[in-house]
C-alpha cells in the first residue's frame, strides 16, 4: 500500500516536477497536470491505458462522470498499488504532461 507522502517523494524525485494546489488538493506538474490527489487516497494521473486498467481491475481504476471528458485521466486507490507499480504510473503520466527524463550523467 502506498500513501500521498509516496506520491509527493516519486512525483518530486521526476525532473522539473513542481507541486502547487489544484482544486485544494495537492497536485504535481511537469508542463500540465500529471497528479493530483482526487479525495482522501484516490489519486488522479494520466495514462494510455485507462479503459484496460479499469477494465481489469476495477476495485483500483475507475473513474467519475467529471472525467468523461478527459480519456487520459482515471482515478487510482492508493491502497491497492504497490511502489512499483505506483512508479510507473507517475512516469507514464509525468511523460504525458509533457515532462521530458534527463539523459544520463547530466
Amino acid at each position: 500500500m502506498v500513501t500521498q507522502s509516496d506520491v509527493r517523494r516519486v512525483c518530486l524525485a521526476l525532473p522539473g516536477v513542481v507541486e502547487r494546489r489544484s482544486w485544494n488538493q495537492p497536485a504535481w506538474f511537469a508542463k500540465t497536470l500529471m497528479a493530483r490527489m482526487w479525495d482522501e487516497g484516490v489519486l488522479t494521473v494520466k495514462t494510455r491505458e485507462r479503459e484496460a486498467l479499469a477494465g481489469t481491475d476495477p476495485a483500483t481504476y475507475f473513474w467519475t462522470p467529471h472525467h468523461e471528458r478527459s480519456p487520459q485521466l482515471v482515478l487510482v486507490r492508493l491502497s491497492r498499488l504497490d511502489d512499483g507499480e505506483l512508479a510507473e504510473l507517475l512516469e507514464e503520466s509525468f511523460l504525458l504532461a509533457g515532462g521530458r527524463m534527463r539523459a544520463p550523467g547530466r
